[in-house]
């Protein structure tokens, strides 16, 4: 029973390393057991730079996650990302020996399995092959081909790569912090889980998560996932212009972004000062609230450019009527909504992972927890919503046409005996 799973995610991040253990609940909900973070050192913009700060990190997160919860962590599903994530579309088909019989659940995945030994560039593994439309006897636009009946079957595929130096280093880390790993899952496509509605997918949606050394952007339509890309800026460069433009310490330059900063300039007051204090025996620093406004905006219409130059590529622009969705902790900065909702021209909205939430504590329910959060829920979902739907109902189930006439031949005979019977009166009507 899915109340008896227990799935704990791990979201190795630049900032922050997170675990979170959750079962679903009676109702279906995400109940959350218990949550551990620590600071990450040794990771880069998604990358892991650093093995031995990385693991320490890992092992203190899931200590805590371990102690809160009660529970022994030995398994996890780990997010990646990173500016080395590339996504393509491929097209792939198969001949079926028959057409007597419909399209299995066994078809789609022999298909499927094929793309994994398409040639890819070098140094790069396949983390995750997600079908698009697939064409039977060349009918296109098929959402969902079993029980067709048809002899060529095809479909196009959206393929994510990573480099396989950043796989083998998350292995090696989640490794020696002596956990196995179940799922390795791009970290854009776990956040879509916790934050997006079924409606917004089919619709059509771009979920734009603000992490810390990366912005991942995941365009669905027609409930399919339909393009991914990696962005190499997030929060971590505000701070570091802040810091270069106000000549101040790191995180100095951090709590003025989270506690003073705006994303748009004309909403800061001209004349509000924070006044920072200074080193040893120096004077405080005084820090106008305009001026950091003013790096804060100049850094976020270069993110969002960005982002809107990949909605532009994916060929979905204009189609998307669920518009943006903000998430991860760079979505928290004040008037982040506006601003993107200024420079698209699309409808935004901050994704907060509390719809798949049962009881938990509000500190989960912050958009910088939407891909931990989204981990977990890999566990007990599939990335692709038809995949659910093969599980459920299998084609093998039902009856094959040879099984029918089996039980045609068995009534028959059934019939025939008691036709006999009546005749000779050996029931006594």
């Amino acid at each position: 029973m899915e109340t008896d799973k227990i799935v704990v995610g791990l979201d190795i991040g630049t900032t922050k390393i997170c675990a979170v253990v959750g079962r679903k609940n009676e109702y279906g909900k995400l109940e959350i057991l218990g949550m551990g973070k620590a600071d990450s050192d040794g990771v880069i913009r998604g990358i892991v730079t650093n093995i031995e700060k990385t693991i320490a990190s890992i092992q203190r997160a899931i200590e805590e996650a371990s102690e809160k919860s009660g529970i022994d962590i030995q398994v996890v599903n780990v997010g990646i990302a990173g500016q080395h994530i590339r996504s393509s579309i491929h097209h792939n088909g198969i001949t079926r020996k028959t057409t007597d019989e419909e399209i299995t659940v066994e078809d789609i995945k022999r298909l499927t399995d094929e793309m994994y030994r398409i040639v890819i560039p070098p140094g790069t593994d396949i983390i995750h092959v997600m079908p698009q439309d697939y064409t039977v006897d060349y009918e296109e636009g098929i959402k969902d081909p079993v029980g067709m009946s048809g002899v060529k079957l095809e479909a196009d595929f959206h393929v994510i790569t990573a480099q396989t130096n950043a796989i083998n280093n998350i292995n090696k880390c989640v490794k020696r912090s002596e956990l196995v790993i179940e799922n390795l899952i791009l970290e854009p496509l776990a956040s879509s889980l916790s934050v997006l509605s079924d409606e917004e997918k089919e619709a059509g949606v771009c979920l734009v998560d603000i992490g810390g050394g990366t912005t991942d952007v995941a365009i669905f339509y027609d409930n399919i996932i339909r393009h991914t890309a990696v962005i190499p800026f997030g929060g971590n460069i505000i701070t570091s212009d802040i810091k270069e433009g106000c000549n101040v310490l790191k995180h100095q330059a951090e709590s003025l972004k989270t506690k003073f900063g705006k994303a748009i300039t004309e909403e800061a007051s001209p004349n509000e000062i924070v006044s920072i204090p200074g080193l040893r025996n120096r004077p405080p620093k005084e820090i106008s609230v305009k001026n950091l406004s003013s790096i804060i905006e100049a850094r976020m219409e270069e993110i969002i450019e960005l982002v809107h130059i990949e909605i532009i590529n994916s060929g979905y622009e204009g189609k998307l009527a669920g518009g943006i969705v903000l998430t991860g902790g760079g979505a928290q900065l004040n008037s982040i909504q506006q601003l993107v909702e200024f420079i698209t021209g699309m409808d935004v909205r901050i994704g907060y992972p509390n719809e798949h939430l049962g009881k938990s504590s509000s500190e989960l329910k912050s958009p910088m927890y939407a891909t931990a959060i989204g981990l977990v829920l890999s566990g007990f979902m599939d990335l692709d919503d038809r995949q659910n739907r093969y599980n459920e109902g299998k084609p093998e189930a039902r009856p094959k046409k040879k099984e029918f006439a089996n039980i045609f031949n068995v009534i028959l005979e059934k019939t025939k005996s008691l036709l006999v019977d009546d005749i000779e009166g050996k029931d006594n009507y």
